[in-house]
């Protein structure tokens, strides 16, 4: 008698190997057996024609204040996610003087344009130490396990202060504060270490981050608290401007921890050759012996622009000055004037919103969306293609494209990864040896990006749907968001359908599997927006033996907790195996 058997579905079980019929019996929070058994349990899911996996494991999220006031980690957990790995990019909430809470806040809300408002409202500051900010995560029940890291920025800001948030040099003393800190953080759980070198990322005043310059002896000091501890991982942003500086620090880092190490990698307009090079250099390295890879998106990194997002091309116009702040039925009102229409069509932007005016003047990379979106479009269809078949300026048709459905419609953007007009040189990384699936952002960029959809993206686009490009494995592209991903974290317990292995699946309609269309709610602390999605598919997703979702719907379980440090791979009894 077991306490759950998934019965009859097709297995893809995280290793790579064929998709295969069988049960997955589950007693507690582990599977204790895999294949065709006679038992019975407790309770049974009938898979019958249905993909069972295991939880997807997604290593690139910014739940760092959501942990702390929510017990559930959507939109991920309603995406088929079982883990999740924060404090990515440097940014974060520990640790912290009272004095430097607003500083962390700015920062979060710059870099991952999370509302500074629902952040000063939802977090209780219960902490100082980054150990004190893990107890009170675990503190509260979660609906799917949660891994921490050490974000640079809040770790440099808490030793030097003013200092630090103004990207001055560490002295000798404060590289070892930062040294001792981040063993300790390690020792009591931390998965890791991360930091940005990115001139993207700014505050919200504009400010640069305060790590963005920072110089190789604070770098080589911090990998030495990952070497102290004897645990870590690094997860790293930089342009690489300065490659060979760049790479070679990289590499020395991986050398002093004597831990992993992996990098962003998107394909940019500006640069769109640089990901090549950076991965010749990383073949390079890990030939030589270096545990490093590259952490890249299977879509294009895709902005929504609309009325009720953080982007849109009219937001840099003079005129759009006096009506930003009105409420969307107002805004939407005030636009269906003739002459306002003009005028905003009419006007140059203002020169003080480069990225903007960068994104307003790209209508070619602009996308109506349909029924759901198309993350791989035809450029043929975009604004521009359409307005020169027209005979219109392109900006006519933004605009009335976002009046619709009453100002609550959405414009794809393929901001990275889209260089050619598809995805090509995606797959490339995709199907490279060296590169994690990762990047999905889940919880940031609420107000212009929702790509925490990408692993069940990976599966309805790259495995069944594709028509610009071949297909690609289904086992594979599973493992790959599971097994792979959880083992470069160090999360061994999880991953894999196999006796021993912690008890999270998914059970998948895979003929059914589809990706609703993003859309804004209102339900963080204040009010505050966030993008939206959702799936029709998941027939269920279970968490350590505990049924979380059911047909998209969450149910009471919250089994979800804090992981604290690595996680070993589990060694199945003898009775496991022979069921």
């Amino acid at each position: 008698m077991y306490d759950l058997i998934v019965r009859n579905g097709i297995i893809v079980d995280g290793t790579g190997t064929a998709p295969y019929r069988g049960d997955v019996a589950i007693e507690n929070d582990r599977i204790v057996a895999v294949g065709m058994m006679t038992g019975s349990a407790a309770h049974e899911i009938d898979a019958t024609g249905k993909l069972v996996t295991p939880g997807w494991v997604d290593i690139h999220t910014h739940y760092d204040g959501q942990i702390t006031w929510a017990s559930r980690l959507d939109p991920s957990s309603t995406l088929g996610a079982t883990t999740v790995v924060v404090g990515n990019c440097g940014v974060g909430f520990a640790p912290v003087r009272t004095s430097d809470h607003d500083t962390l806040i700015r920062l979060m809300e710059g870099v991952e344009d999370i509302p500074g408002a629902a952040l000063h409202e939802g977090l209780s500051w219960e902490w100082e130490s980054f150990g004190d900010y893990m107890d009170a995560v675990e503190r509260i029940p979660h609906d799917i396990d949660v891994a921490v890291q050490v974000p640079h920025g809040a770790l440099r800001v808490y030793v030097m202060g003013e200092r630090g948030a103004n990207r001055e040099p560490a002295t000798a003393d404060e590289n070892e504060q930062m040294r001792a800190l981040t063993a300790e953080a390690i020792r009591h759980g931390a998965l890791g270490f991360s930091t940005t070198r990115t001139m993207v990322h700014r505050t919200a005043d504009g400010d640069l981050t305060p790590t963005v310059r920072a110089a190789r002896e604070e770098m080589e000091a911090i990998a030495r608290g990952l070497a102290d501890a004897g645990s870590g991982v690094i997860q790293w942003v930089s342009d690489f401007q300065e490659m060979e500086e760049e790479f070679a620090l990289v590499r020395d880092l991986t050398r002093i921890a004597g831990q992993p190490l992996s990098f962003s990698m998107v394909q940019a307009d500006v640069v769109p050759n640089q990901w090549r090079e950076l991965t010749g250099r990383l073949e390079q390295a890990v030939a030589e012996g270096y545990p490093i890879k590259a952490q890249i998106a299977g879509r294009p990194v895709g902005l929504m622009l609309g009325l009720q997002g953080s982007v849109h091309p009219f937001i840099s116009r003079p005129s759009y000055a006096a009506i930003q702040h009105l409420p969307l039925a107002e805004m939407v009102a005030a636009m269906r004037d003739p002459d306002l229409r003009a005028r905003l069509i009419a006007e140059a932007p203002l020169k003080d919103h480069p990225f903007v005016n960068s994104v307003a003047g790209a209508q070619h990379k602009m996308f109506r969306i349909g029924d759901r979106v198309n993350y791989e479009p035809d450029p043929s269809t975009s604004i521009a293609a359409e307005a020169e078949r027209l005979g219109v300026h392109p900006d006519e048709l933004v605009y009335d494209a976002l009046l619709e459905d009453e100002g609550r419609a959405f414009l794809f953007f393929p901001m990275h990864n889209y260089v050619e007009g598809d995805l090509s040189n995606v797959q490339s990384m995709i199907e490279h040896p060296d590169t994690l699936a990762g990047l999905s952002d889940g919880g940031a960029h609420v107000g212009a990006i929702c790509d925490v959809s990408l692993p069940t993206f990976m599966l309805t686009h790259w495995c069944r749907d594709r028509t610009r490009g071949p297909l690609l494995d289904l086992a594979t592209t599973v493992r790959q968001q599971t097994r792979d991903t959880a083992a470069a974290v160090g999360l061994k317990d999880r991953g894999v359908l196999a006796p021993g292995y912690l008890a999270d699946l998914n059970v998948i309609d895979f003929d059914a599997l589809e990706l609703g269309k993003p859309y804004m709610v209102h339900d963080l602390p204040t009010g505050a927006r966030r993008l939206m999605q959702k799936a029709t598919g998941y027939v269920a997703t279970i968490k350590s033996g505990e049924v979380i979702y059911r047909d998209g719907e969450p149910t009471d379980a919250l089994p979800g907790k804090l992981i604290r440090g690595r996680q070993a791979a589990p060694t199945p009894s003898r009775e496991a195996l022979a069921a």
